[in-house]
């Protein structure tokens, strides 16, 4: 089995870690108990971990621990309450996050796989702890460069004009058209006591999401407001929590600091039509990272599709063996 996805898999254990500042992050564990230990990393940031990343591993092969990043998905607090402060919700928090879970599980090494926001915090993961990571496999690359989040919430404007300027029109007091200032506005407003302002916010940033992939192809709902209303104003508040700083990492420094990955194999599988996050970042990343090597799916975009995921199986099951 080299291409289709595995057949659905259930957690055989589950439970709530304590990361300190009153926050529980969600995990749960699929697959063989003594497999090869890999970590999901899911995106957003603030989307939750889902069901179907499960699914690209071989379950007799990997013990695969999946997670709900902090206020997200099933952890607790719920940043979809606007009470919830997410003071302690940084990128230096989240991989903190990561290596108590790894030492709760009793884990020495694990690979980890996950993409776009997921990406980043992998990779900031990595750097800091190179020791305690086995391989990497990533698809729709990003390291959050502010140049990142300026190209996906204005930059890419230049192909949906119509869409960006509605964005742009939900936070008519953002100090100008810098990113900065919009997200910063949008922050503000996904946080507003007022429920009628929050849902406001949280249906303008969507559909300025859905805009950007909207050249791709999927099935089902919209990637963004098809998500149910609370996961909704969870990710929105989270993503311009996170974007409107810079995500707290220095300009670059993913990739400046790629050396350290020396010695860890890593696959980066990118869509040559990805429209939220070009693949010059990819590209940068490989050319940094001695021991990555960097697909090219020339008819994918963001969200991928059946060439992007029979690469990721196969670097998982290639990696399985190791």
């Amino acid at each position: 089995m080299s291409d289709e996805k595995y057949p659905p898999i259930e957690p055989y254990d589950h439970g709530m870690l304590d990361v300190g500042d009153g926050n529980h992050v969600y995990w749960e564990v699929c697959g063989n108990p003594d497999g090869k230990p890999a970590a999901v990393v899911h995106g957003g940031p603030g989307s939750g971990c889902g069901t179907g990343a499960r699914r690209v591993f071989d379950p007799e092969r990997y013990r695969v621990v999946l997670f709900d990043q902090r206020n997200c998905g099933r952890s607790t607090p719920h940043a979809s309450d606007p009470a919830v402060d997410l003071r302690h919700n940084t990128t230096d928090h989240l991989i903190a996050d990561m290596e108590r879970l790894r030492v709760h599980l009793g884990i020495d090494r694990w690979l980890l796989h996950g993409g776009s926001w997921g990406s980043t915090l992998i990779l900031a993961y990595a750097e800091r702890y190179p020791e305690r990571v086995s391989e990497i496999v990533i698809p729709s690359v990003t390291t959050t460069r502010r140049s990142e989040i300026d190209w996906l919430y204005r930059g890419a404007g230049r192909f949906f004009p119509e869409a960006w300027e509605l964005f742009r029109a939900g936070v008519p007091e953002a100090a100008s058209d810098a990113t900065p200032d919009v997200l910063a506005a949008y922050a503000r407003r996904a946080a507003d006591p007022d429920p009628e302002i929050r849902a406001r916010a949280t249906a303008d940033w969507c559909a300025w999401e859905d805009a950007v992939l909207s050249q791709e192809a999927y099935t089902g709902p919209p990637p963004f407001s098809g998500r149910p209303d609370r996961a909704q104003r969870a990710l929105v508040r989270i993503c311009a929590h996170y974007f409107s700083n810079g995500a707290w990492l220095e300009e670059g420094q993913l990739i400046r600091d790629a050396g350290r990955l020396a010695g860890i194999p890593g696959v980066l599988v990118h869509g040559r039509m990805d429209m939220g996050g070009p693949l010059i970042t990819a590209w940068e990343l490989a050319r940094a990272w001695p021991d990555a090597e960097l697909t090219v799916i020339d008819d994918a975009g963001h969200l991928g599709g059946t060439a992007t995921r029979r690469a990721l199986i196969a670097a998982l099951n290639r990696f399985a063996r190791g």
